[in-house]
């Protein structure tokens, strides 16, 4: 992990757990190709999921919520996700 991605993961960790008061729900969004949906599934297995195709058809919404008990967790899932091909976290 590079320097920047460090110092990028501590202001986060530092934001959340400034946000919210552990544990708590925690809402993910995503944007991916449909063909890396399975991907995104599998990952986030366990939480209530929510998906919304776009209007072309080419990118899928998925909203996932689960109540989680640190921002390391919400990092983790975060760090997990980014190697799915074209994913956008928002």
């Amino acid at each position: 992990m590079s320097e920047d991605e460090q110092t990028r993961r501590w202001k986060l960790k530092l934001l959340l757990d400034e946000s919210y008061e552990w544990p708590c729900e925690y809402l993910f969004k995503f944007i991916v190709p449909i063909d890396q949906l399975p991907h995104i599934v599998i990952i986030l297995n366990g939480f209530h999921i929510i998906e919304k195709p776009s209007s072309g058809g080419k990118y899928i919404s998925v909203s996932a919520k689960k109540v989680l008990t640190s921002s390391d967790e919400v990092l983790k899932i975060y760090e997990s996700v980014k190697v799915i091909k074209g994913i956008i976290s928002l």
